[in-house]
C-alpha cells in the first residue's frame, strides 16, 4: 500500500508540473546585428541575420526545440508617430484573407488570430521606435503557432521582461 501511495503521489507531481515550460530564456543583445535592443530568447536559439531590399535589417531568432521563432525587421521609420506605426501593422495583418480577430492589444503591439479552414494560427507584432528607426518584432511565417507559444514570444521581445 505505501508503494501505491508513493506512485500516485509521483504521478500527481509530474502532472502538476507538466504545464510549466522548462525553457529558460536569457538576454540576447541584438546590437551585433545592427539592431540596438535586447530580447529574451531560449538558450538554444540560433540567430540568422541578413538584409531585405538593401536597407532593412532582417534578423531571425529561432529555437525549434522550444517552438520559438521571432523575426525582427529594422528600417528607417516612416513616421515618429507610434500610433501610426502600429496602425500600419494592424492594417497589414487585417488585410490577410485568413485574418480572424485581434486577441489582445496594447499601444506598442498586438496578438492576432488567423484561421485557415478550421485551424487557428496565432501571430503577433510588437513595434519599437528608436531614434529614426522602426523595429518590428513578429513571429516567423514558416510555422503554425498556438496562443501560448505566441504569448511567450510576444512577452520575450518586450523591454524589461
Amino acid at each position: 500500500m505505501p508503494r501505491l501511495l508513493a506512485i500516485v503521489f509521483l504521478l500527481l507531481t509530474l502532472l502538476a508540473c507538466g504545464g510549466e515550460t522548462a525553457t529558460a530564456y536569457r538576454d540576447l543583445d541584438l546590437t551585433a546585428y545592427n539592431i540596438p535592443v535586447t530580447i529574451q530568447a531560449p538558450d538554444s536559439a540560433q540567430v540568422v541575420a541578413g538584409k531585405l531590399g538593401g536597407n532593412i535589417e532582417d534578423v531571425t531568432v529561432r529555437s525549434a526545440a522550444d517552438r520559438y521563432a521571432v523575426q525582427i525587421l529594422a528600417s528607417g521609420a516612416r513616421t515618429s508617430d507610434m500610433a501610426r506605426l502600429k496602425a500600419d501593422e494592424l492594417e497589414a495583418v487585417r488585410d490577410n484573407r485568413y485574418f480572424e480577430r485581434i486577441v489582445s492589444e496594447e499601444p506598442e503591439g498586438f496578438i492576432f488570430e488567423n484561421k485557415i479552414d478550421t485551424t487557428p494560427a496565432y501571430g503577433f507584432r510588437y513595434i519599437v521606435y528608436q531614434g529614426d528607426r522602426e523595429i518590428v518584432f513578429q513571429n516567423t511565417f514558416d510555422g503554425v503557432y498556438t496562443l501560448p507559444e505566441v504569448e511567450a514570444m510576444y512577452a520575450s521581445v518586450k523591454p524589461g521582461k
